[in-house]
Protein backbone atom coordinates (compact mmCIF):
# COMPACT_ATOMS: atom_id res chain seq x y z
CA UNK A 1 0.00 0.00 0.00
CA UNK A 2 2.83 2.32 0.95
CA UNK A 3 4.60 1.57 -2.36
CA UNK A 4 1.44 2.40 -4.33
CA UNK A 5 1.13 5.74 -2.55
CA UNK A 6 4.79 6.43 -3.23
CA UNK A 7 4.38 5.63 -6.92
CA UNK A 8 1.30 7.84 -7.08
CA UNK A 9 3.19 10.69 -5.41
CA UNK A 10 6.11 10.30 -7.83
CA UNK A 11 3.66 10.29 -10.74
CA UNK A 12 1.99 13.53 -9.56
CA UNK A 13 5.33 15.24 -9.04
CA UNK A 14 6.38 14.20 -12.55
CA UNK A 15 3.13 15.53 -14.05
CA UNK A 16 3.41 18.85 -12.22
CA UNK A 17 7.04 19.32 -13.19
CA UNK A 18 6.22 18.49 -16.81
CA UNK A 19 3.50 21.11 -16.84
CA UNK A 20 5.92 23.69 -15.48
CA UNK A 21 8.45 22.85 -18.19
CA UNK A 22 5.88 22.85 -21.03
CA UNK A 23 3.98 25.93 -19.99
CA UNK A 24 5.65 29.03 -21.41
CA UNK A 25 4.69 32.64 -20.81
CA UNK A 26 2.80 34.27 -23.66
CA UNK A 27 4.67 36.98 -25.52
CA UNK A 28 3.11 40.43 -25.24
CA UNK A 29 2.66 42.70 -28.24
CA UNK A 30 5.33 45.05 -26.91
CA UNK A 31 7.79 42.18 -26.52
CA UNK A 32 7.02 40.98 -30.04
CA UNK A 33 7.68 44.43 -31.51
CA UNK A 34 10.90 44.82 -29.57
CA UNK A 35 12.13 41.37 -30.54
CA UNK A 36 11.42 41.53 -34.28
CA UNK A 37 11.67 45.24 -35.19
CA UNK A 38 15.28 44.90 -36.39
CA UNK A 39 14.61 42.05 -38.81
CA UNK A 40 11.54 43.93 -40.11
CA UNK A 41 13.68 47.03 -40.76
CA UNK A 42 16.43 44.93 -42.39
CA UNK A 43 13.86 43.32 -44.69
CA UNK A 44 12.45 46.77 -45.56
CA UNK A 45 15.94 47.85 -46.62
CA UNK A 46 16.27 44.72 -48.75
CA UNK A 47 12.91 44.91 -50.46
CA UNK A 48 10.99 48.14 -49.84
CA UNK A 49 8.22 46.40 -47.87
CA UNK A 50 7.33 48.75 -44.98
CA UNK A 51 8.64 47.50 -41.65
CA UNK A 52 5.30 48.53 -40.15
CA UNK A 53 3.44 46.23 -42.54
CA UNK A 54 5.74 43.29 -41.78
CA UNK A 55 5.37 43.77 -38.03
CA UNK A 56 1.59 44.26 -38.22
CA UNK A 57 1.20 41.12 -40.34
CA UNK A 58 3.34 39.18 -37.89
CA UNK A 59 1.32 40.46 -34.92
CA UNK A 60 -1.99 39.52 -36.55
CA UNK A 61 -1.01 36.26 -38.24
CA UNK A 62 0.96 34.86 -35.29
CA UNK A 63 -1.01 36.36 -32.38
CA UNK A 64 2.16 38.09 -31.16
CA UNK A 65 4.17 34.92 -31.74
CA UNK A 66 1.84 32.81 -29.58
CA UNK A 67 -0.11 30.92 -32.25
CA UNK A 68 0.34 27.18 -32.66
CA UNK A 69 1.80 27.73 -36.12
CA UNK A 70 4.35 30.23 -34.79
CA UNK A 71 5.34 28.04 -31.83
CA UNK A 72 5.54 24.71 -33.66
CA UNK A 73 6.68 25.81 -37.12
CA UNK A 74 8.20 29.29 -36.57
CA UNK A 75 5.71 30.43 -39.22
CA UNK A 76 4.71 34.00 -38.33
CA UNK A 77 2.88 34.91 -41.56
CA UNK A 78 0.61 31.96 -42.26
CA UNK A 79 2.40 31.14 -45.52
CA UNK A 80 1.29 27.82 -46.94
CA UNK A 81 3.38 25.25 -48.80
CA UNK A 82 3.00 26.67 -52.33
CA UNK A 83 6.12 25.52 -54.27
CA UNK A 84 7.94 24.76 -51.01
CA UNK A 85 10.75 22.21 -50.77
CA UNK A 86 11.52 22.73 -47.09
CA UNK A 87 10.02 21.19 -43.96
CA UNK A 88 6.25 21.18 -43.67
CA UNK A 89 3.74 21.50 -40.85
CA UNK A 90 0.12 20.38 -41.12
CA UNK A 91 -2.44 22.52 -39.37
CA UNK A 92 -6.21 23.09 -39.52
CA UNK A 93 -6.99 26.45 -41.13
CA UNK A 94 -9.58 27.12 -43.85
CA UNK A 95 -9.59 23.35 -44.35
CA UNK A 96 -8.39 20.39 -42.27
CA UNK A 97 -4.70 19.46 -42.25
CA UNK A 98 -3.51 22.24 -44.55
CA UNK A 99 0.18 22.34 -45.39
CA UNK A 100 2.22 25.25 -44.00
CA UNK A 101 5.88 26.09 -44.36
CA UNK A 102 8.07 25.22 -41.38
CA UNK A 103 11.20 27.24 -40.56
CA UNK A 104 14.27 26.76 -38.39
CA UNK A 105 13.72 30.18 -36.79
CA UNK A 106 11.30 33.09 -36.71
CA UNK A 107 13.92 35.18 -38.53
CA UNK A 108 13.82 32.69 -41.42
CA UNK A 109 10.06 33.18 -41.52
CA UNK A 110 10.50 36.96 -41.82
CA UNK A 111 13.00 36.55 -44.67
CA UNK A 112 10.78 34.07 -46.51
CA UNK A 113 7.82 36.45 -46.10
CA UNK A 114 9.83 39.06 -48.03
CA UNK A 115 10.84 36.57 -50.72
CA UNK A 116 7.27 35.29 -51.02
CA UNK A 117 5.89 38.77 -51.70
CA UNK A 118 8.73 39.67 -54.08
CA UNK A 119 8.48 36.48 -56.14
CA UNK A 120 4.69 36.05 -56.32
CA UNK A 121 3.30 37.82 -59.42
CA UNK A 122 0.02 38.93 -57.85
CA UNK A 123 1.92 41.06 -55.30
CA UNK A 124 4.21 42.70 -57.86
CA UNK A 125 2.19 45.95 -58.04
CA UNK A 126 2.75 46.55 -54.32
CA UNK A 127 6.39 47.45 -54.94
CA UNK A 128 5.28 50.59 -56.81
CA UNK A 129 4.27 51.94 -53.40
CA UNK A 130 6.72 53.75 -51.16
CA UNK A 131 8.03 51.97 -48.07
CA UNK A 132 6.38 54.60 -45.88
CA UNK A 133 2.97 54.29 -47.55
CA UNK A 134 1.64 51.60 -45.22
CA UNK A 135 -2.00 52.35 -46.05
CA UNK A 136 -1.55 51.57 -49.76
CA UNK A 137 0.35 48.40 -48.84
CA UNK A 138 -2.40 47.33 -46.45
CA UNK A 139 -5.16 47.81 -49.02
CA UNK A 140 -2.99 46.23 -51.72
CA UNK A 141 -2.39 43.10 -49.65
CA UNK A 142 -6.13 42.69 -49.14
CA UNK A 143 -6.81 43.31 -52.84
CA UNK A 144 -4.20 40.71 -53.81
CA UNK A 145 -5.85 38.14 -51.53
CA UNK A 146 -3.19 37.71 -48.87
CA UNK A 147 -5.88 36.87 -46.32
CA UNK A 148 -9.54 35.87 -46.58
CA UNK A 149 -10.67 38.46 -44.02
CA UNK A 150 -12.67 41.29 -45.56
CA UNK A 151 -11.30 43.65 -42.90
CA UNK A 152 -7.64 42.69 -43.35
CA UNK A 153 -6.54 46.14 -44.57
CA UNK A 154 -8.29 48.01 -41.77
CA UNK A 155 -6.94 45.48 -39.24
CA UNK A 156 -3.39 46.11 -40.44
CA UNK A 157 -3.80 49.89 -40.41
CA UNK A 158 -5.33 49.86 -36.93
CA UNK A 159 -2.51 47.66 -35.61
CA UNK A 160 0.10 49.97 -37.13
CA UNK A 161 -1.46 53.16 -35.80
CA UNK A 162 -2.38 51.88 -32.33
CA UNK A 163 1.20 50.67 -31.80
CA UNK A 164 2.93 53.48 -33.71
CA UNK A 165 4.63 50.93 -35.94
CA UNK A 166 4.92 53.53 -38.71
CA UNK A 167 7.97 54.99 -36.97
CA UNK A 168 9.97 51.94 -38.02
CA UNK A 169 9.38 52.83 -41.70
CA UNK A 170 12.04 55.52 -41.19
CA UNK A 171 14.62 52.76 -40.71
CA UNK A 172 16.58 53.88 -43.78
CA UNK A 173 18.03 56.85 -41.94
CA UNK A 174 17.63 56.36 -38.20
CA UNK A 175 20.50 55.86 -35.82
CA UNK A 176 18.39 54.25 -33.14
CA UNK A 177 14.81 53.06 -32.82
CA UNK A 178 13.65 52.07 -29.34
CA UNK A 179 10.34 51.08 -27.81
CA UNK A 180 9.64 51.79 -24.14
CA UNK A 181 6.59 51.45 -21.94
CA UNK A 182 5.66 53.17 -18.69
CA UNK A 183 2.82 52.35 -16.32
CA UNK A 184 0.64 55.05 -17.79
CA UNK A 185 1.69 55.44 -21.38
CA UNK A 186 3.58 54.03 -24.36
CA UNK A 187 6.24 56.07 -26.09
CA UNK A 188 8.63 55.51 -28.95
CA UNK A 189 11.90 57.32 -29.47
CA UNK A 190 13.58 57.90 -32.81
CA UNK A 191 16.91 59.65 -33.22
CA UNK A 192 17.17 60.92 -36.76
CA UNK A 193 20.34 62.05 -38.49
CA UNK A 194 20.76 65.82 -38.74
CA UNK A 195 20.85 65.60 -42.53
CA UNK A 196 17.54 66.83 -43.94
CA UNK A 197 15.35 64.28 -45.70
CA UNK A 198 13.18 65.42 -48.62
CA UNK A 199 10.45 63.62 -50.55
CA UNK A 200 9.50 63.52 -54.22
CA UNK A 201 7.03 61.18 -55.90
CA UNK A 202 6.59 59.58 -52.45
CA UNK A 203 10.31 58.68 -52.41
CA UNK A 204 12.70 59.98 -49.78
CA UNK A 205 15.93 61.61 -50.93
CA UNK A 206 18.85 63.69 -49.69
CA UNK A 207 20.97 66.44 -51.22
CA UNK A 208 24.66 65.55 -51.37
CA UNK A 209 27.07 67.88 -49.58
CA UNK A 210 30.75 68.71 -50.04
CA UNK A 211 32.88 65.67 -49.18
CA UNK A 212 30.10 63.11 -49.58
CA UNK A 213 30.73 59.87 -51.44
CA UNK A 214 28.80 56.63 -51.84
CA UNK A 215 30.75 54.91 -49.07
CA UNK A 216 30.37 57.69 -46.48
CA UNK A 217 26.66 58.14 -47.23
CA UNK A 218 26.04 54.41 -47.04
CA UNK A 219 27.59 54.35 -43.56
CA UNK A 220 25.85 57.53 -42.37
CA UNK A 221 22.42 56.46 -43.58
CA UNK A 222 22.84 52.89 -42.31
CA UNK A 223 22.22 51.38 -45.75
CA UNK A 224 23.59 48.29 -47.43
CA UNK A 225 26.51 48.88 -49.81
CA UNK A 226 24.41 48.32 -52.93
CA UNK A 227 21.36 50.40 -52.05
CA UNK A 228 22.38 53.94 -53.07
CA UNK A 229 23.80 52.68 -56.35
CA UNK A 230 20.73 50.58 -57.15
CA UNK A 231 18.16 53.17 -56.05
CA UNK A 232 19.86 55.85 -58.17
CA UNK A 233 20.99 53.55 -61.02
CA UNK A 234 24.64 54.54 -60.69
CA UNK A 235 27.88 52.76 -61.75
CA UNK A 236 30.08 51.27 -59.03
CA UNK A 237 32.82 53.93 -59.40
CA UNK A 238 30.40 56.88 -59.44
CA UNK A 239 31.65 60.16 -57.93
CA UNK A 240 28.97 62.04 -55.98
CA UNK A 241 28.66 65.76 -56.76
CA UNK A 242 27.73 68.41 -54.15
CA UNK A 243 24.10 69.50 -54.56
CA UNK A 244 23.16 66.24 -56.28
CA UNK A 245 19.84 64.55 -55.48
CA UNK A 246 20.19 60.97 -54.21
CA UNK A 247 17.23 58.74 -53.47
CA UNK A 248 17.38 56.56 -50.36
CA UNK A 249 14.40 54.47 -51.46
CA UNK A 250 13.66 52.76 -54.81
CA UNK A 251 12.42 54.95 -57.64
CA UNK A 252 8.94 54.26 -58.94
CA UNK A 253 7.50 53.14 -62.26
CA UNK A 254 5.45 56.32 -62.76
CA UNK A 255 5.80 59.99 -61.74
CA UNK A 256 3.33 61.95 -59.66
CA UNK A 257 -0.08 62.56 -61.32
CA UNK A 258 -0.03 65.47 -63.74
CA UNK A 259 3.47 64.77 -65.07
CA UNK A 260 2.59 63.04 -68.33
CA UNK A 261 5.62 64.17 -70.36
CA UNK A 262 8.82 66.20 -70.20
CA UNK A 263 10.33 68.49 -72.85
CA UNK A 264 14.03 67.74 -72.95
CA UNK A 265 16.35 70.66 -72.21
CA UNK A 266 19.93 71.07 -73.38
CA UNK A 267 22.33 68.77 -71.53
CA UNK A 268 19.63 66.57 -69.99
CA UNK A 269 20.05 62.79 -70.12
CA UNK A 270 17.68 59.89 -69.51
CA UNK A 271 19.29 59.45 -66.10
CA UNK A 272 18.98 63.11 -65.07
CA UNK A 273 15.32 63.14 -66.14
CA UNK A 274 14.78 59.89 -64.25
CA UNK A 275 16.20 61.55 -61.12
CA UNK A 276 14.11 64.68 -61.70
CA UNK A 277 10.81 62.76 -61.55
CA UNK A 278 11.77 59.74 -59.43
CA UNK A 279 11.05 57.30 -62.27
CA UNK A 280 13.18 54.28 -63.20
CA UNK A 281 15.33 54.79 -66.31
CA UNK A 282 14.23 51.53 -67.92
CA UNK A 283 10.60 52.68 -67.75
CA UNK A 284 11.46 55.89 -69.64
CA UNK A 285 13.19 53.91 -72.39
CA UNK A 286 10.24 51.52 -72.68
CA UNK A 287 7.56 54.25 -72.77
CA UNK A 288 9.41 56.15 -75.47
CA UNK A 289 10.37 53.14 -77.62
CA UNK A 290 14.05 54.04 -77.26
CA UNK A 291 17.05 51.74 -77.18
CA UNK A 292 18.70 51.51 -73.73
CA UNK A 293 21.85 53.62 -73.69
CA UNK A 294 20.65 56.19 -76.21
CA UNK A 295 19.95 59.77 -75.16
CA UNK A 296 17.03 62.10 -76.00
CA UNK A 297 17.43 65.18 -78.19
CA UNK A 298 16.92 68.75 -77.05
CA UNK A 299 13.25 69.70 -77.48
CA UNK A 300 12.07 66.09 -77.60
CA UNK A 301 8.81 65.24 -75.82
CA UNK A 302 9.65 62.43 -73.43
CA UNK A 303 6.66 60.47 -72.18
CA UNK A 304 6.66 59.80 -68.42
CA UNK A 305 3.35 58.17 -67.58
CA UNK A 306 2.20 56.54 -70.80
CA UNK A 307 3.70 55.00 -73.92
CA UNK A 308 4.77 57.40 -76.64
CA UNK A 309 2.21 57.22 -79.50
CA UNK A 310 3.37 55.36 -82.60
CA UNK A 311 2.12 58.30 -84.70
CA UNK A 312 4.82 60.50 -83.14
CA UNK A 313 7.49 57.93 -83.93
CA UNK A 314 6.63 58.18 -87.62
CA UNK A 315 7.17 61.97 -87.69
Amino acid sequence: MRSEKLLFLIFMIFCCSTMVVVAQPRMTKEEYIEKYKKIAIDEMKRSGIPASITLAQGIIESANGNSTLARKANNHFGIKCHKWDGEKHYHDDDAKDECFRKYDSAEDSFRDHTDFLMKTPRYRFLFDYSSDDYKSWAHGLQKAGYATSKTYASDLIRTIEENKLYIFDSGDYTRKVTFTRTDSDESFVITVKKRKIYERNRIKYIIAEEGDNLQSLTKELDLFSWQLRKYNELPEDYQVQPGELLYIQPKRCRPEPGNDFHIVKKGETMHSISQLYGVKVKKLYKRNHMEPGTEPEEGQKLWLRKTRPRSELAN
